[in-house]
């Protein structure tokens, strides 16, 4: 296999991974509903957790970020041997936005997905595990606060940029976090504007007290 066979071939197969419909599947088989006509209309972990509750919302999750992490780690760390002259960091970074833009216009479900926070996450886990405690520590805070799951992925997504460039790492890593993180928070928008006029829902993952 030449190199750009290699380039091409593994840039597809990034993209079909993170097209992978999770969330469709699991509320089709377990609720009989298409996940993207209830709810927010979102095919992410957290409209499953409204639809099908916590169990298929954590599935949903998982897989979702394992899907990031598989495409930079597995799939790139066996293609590279066909590509050893590229750069490892630019490569890994190409394969990842090709993952959560699957994730995002899944071509397995009329290119309606999610908003690819969980993909990015198993993206970011693959290439820059430094940076999952203060993301994560972001998220929390955020979430735990307010409880807008959307309003703390995209603190999240806003800060991930810096930190990576303030941990030094690599300048295609940085420049990945930040088209990344632009389209999963152009993604946001219709929750931006919830937000700004109030009209969120929030999510209570653990509800204490008498109804």
């Amino acid at each position: 296999m030449n190199s750009v066979s290699a380039f091409i071939l593994s840039f597809i197969a990034s993209y079909l991974i993170g097209s992978l419909p999770t969330s469709f599947v699991l509320t089709k088989i377990l609720k009989g509903v298409d996940i993207r006509e209830v709810g927010s209309g979102n095919a992410g972990a957290t409209n499953v957790l409204r639809a099908a509750g916590k169990i298929p919302a954590l599935i949903t999750l998982i897989v979702d970020v394992m899907k990031g992490v598989f495409v930079v780690t597995a799939l790139a760390g066996f293609f590279y041997s066909f590509l050893s002259e590229l750069d490892y960091d630019f490569y890994r970074s190409v394969l990842g936005l090709a993952a959560v833009c699957g994730h995002i216009w899944p071509v397995f479900t009329g290119f309606r997905g999610g908003k690819g926070v969980a993909t990015t996450l198993g993206v970011g886990i693959g290439i820059a595990p430094a940076l999952l405690i203060p993301v994560i520590c972001i998220w929390l805070i955020i979430f735990f606060i307010t409880n807008y799951v959307s309003l703390a992925s995209i603190a999240a997504l806003v800060f991930f940029p810096a930190i990576a460039a303030i941990f030094n790492y690599h300048v295609y890593t940085v420049i990945f976090s930040v088209l990344i993180c632009t389209v999963v928070i152009y993604k946001h928008k219709e929750n931006i504007k919830r937000l700004v006029r109030g009209e969120e829902n929030k999510t209570v993952i653990f509800k204490t007290g008498k109804k």
